[in-house]
């Protein structure tokens, strides 16, 4: 059975690029981002990672721990690792998970039998500080993530975890979000005290609450 949105994300112990790992103490009270790959030495995935080393600022200020999985060795990783420094022009510092018997790509269903039999499809999974899935994309082999989406995801996670509202389309952090229908209009100056606009009645908006 696949995972689904809201589940619980399977914990694991693992060998890495940096040692064994628990993942569920890898991620500590803060969310994370796991990733997976076909393999090691592929093209797109060699700019992916560097672009995640590149980001490491970007993701930590956000409290988010990121490891991406493949089914080779610790010692392809390290191999692969040296590559993406040399190619990228950066120092990859988060661990890269040896998934050889399958096992988590399995438990993370990133085996899908119309892309192949015998390695993972690229996901990707955002998983809350409850250990929660709260987000899962996947891609085609030919096609690069975008990882400005991925932090834009993550913004917009962590705003309406604690705030009653929702992100509009192609929103970015500091713009106006939308008030939860949950919340009557009449109730909106006392929560959210910065103004608010009513579209219509279902569409109310206010300046985001957390800047």
């Amino acid at each position: 059975m696949s995972l689904r949105l809201g589940d619980d994300a399977p914990n694991f112990k693992a060998q890495t690029s940096q040692g064994e790992i628990d993942f569920y103490e890898f991620l500590g009270d803060g969310w994370g981002v796991l990733f997976s790959h076909p393999a090691d030495y592929t093209p797109v995935c060699t700019t992916e990672l560097g672009r995640t080393a590149a980001l490491k600022e970007e993701f930590a200020k956000r409290n988010v721990k990121v490891a991406a999985l493949s089914v080779d060795s610790v010692e392809s990783h390290h191999g692969w690792i040296s590559d993406i420094n040399e190619t990228q022009g950066v120092e990859v510092t988060f661990p890269i998970i040896a998934d050889e018997d399958r096992k988590i790509a399995e438990a993370y269903d990133m085996i899908h039998p119309n892309a192949s039999l015998n390695a993972t499809v690229r996901s990707l999974f955002i998983i809350g500080p409850d250990k929660k899935i709260k987000l899962i994309i996947t891609y085609p082999a030919s096609t690069g993530r975008n990882f400005n989406e991925i932090l834009r995801v993550i913004d917009s996670l962590q705003l309406t975890a604690y705030h009653s509202v929702a992100t509009p389309a192609d929103w970015k952090d500091g713009e106006d979000v939308v008030v939860l229908p949950s919340i009557k209009t009449e109730d909106i100056p006392d929560k959210f005290p910065k103004g608010h606009k009513v579209v219509k009645p279902y569409l109310r908006t206010t300046p985001q609450p957390n800047k």
